[in-house]
């Protein structure tokens, strides 16, 4: 066979592969890592990577790799949900890093966390001043989780006795100018009911329409491709360009 060809066979095998193992071991591998799921995602790409340049090589030497490290992996997170020991060792534990507005600098000196690793993460939760910090937790898979201190939380709904209205998930309707029709059923409407309220806004084609969605209150969201904007805000320092459409 030809060597090029051999390549692209080889990469569609090797793409499809990997995308059938990572949905196959669970949305871990695509969302925040553990340590075993972090080598395991080297290790599977490693081989896949190896499957796609190893020209003149029997494929299924990775493809058994391929195989044996899927069931490894499945085996793993088997054990780790049976075996709460095994699944602590696998996975590794929560560390608290701040308790009561103080930092633990014993437990961040086990886990190599330094200060720097702490503050940044506790800007991106809000949190810019550790006195506020009731407790901060260091996560498995690298994250972190804070507690603010109850006199600086914010105030919620609950806590003044206020009741609330449900608040769902918006459905999409259209996107990129194509109607979702199963959205639509699912929300007891059709075509011509979306058309009319479109051009109750003076759109009178949905390829105008790059995005758009209906709230639980029945409310419509409509964002057109060509926004009509006089002036788009630029955060960077970059030379003012073309204004963005």
């Amino acid at each position: 066979m030809n060597p090029y060809l051999e390549i692209l066979f080889k990469s569609l095998g090797a793409f499809v592969a990997v995308i059938f193992i990572t949905r196959l071991v669970g949305k871990s591998q695509v969302g925040g890592l553990t340590i075993t799921d972090w080598v395991n995602g080297i290790v599977v790409g490693s081989i896949a990577a190896s499957l796609v340049t190893s020209v003149g090589e029997p494929a299924g030497y990775y493809a058994m790799g391929l195989l044996l490290f899927t069931t490894f992996t499945i085996l793993s997170q088997w054990v780790g949900m049976k075996f709460r020991p095994a699944h602590k060792m696998l996975s590794d534990e929560p560390t608290v890093v701040v308790h009561n507005g103080k930092i633990l600098e014993g437990c961040m000196r086990k886990m190599r966390y330094t200060i720097d690793d702490l503050t940044s993460q506790l800007r991106q939760k809000g949190a810019f001043n550790i006195a506020d910090v009731e407790f901060a937790i260091a996560e498995p898979d690298g994250q972190l989780s804070v507690l603010l201190k109850s006199q600086v939380a914010p105030v919620t709904p609950q806590d003044l006795n206020i009741p609330t209205k449900y608040q769902g998930v918006p459905s999409e309707l259209v996107v990129d100018g194509v109607i979702i029709e199963q959205n639509l059923k699912q929300n007891h409407l059709d075509e011509d009911w979306l058309l009319g309220e479109l051009q109750k806004q003076g759109i009178e084609s949905l390829q105008e329409v790059f995005y758009a969605s209906l709230d639980s209150d029945g409310n419509l969201y409509i964002d057109k491709k060509r926004d009509d904007l006089e002036y788009v805000q630029d955060i960077t320092d970059k030379l003012p360009g073309r204004r963005p459409q």
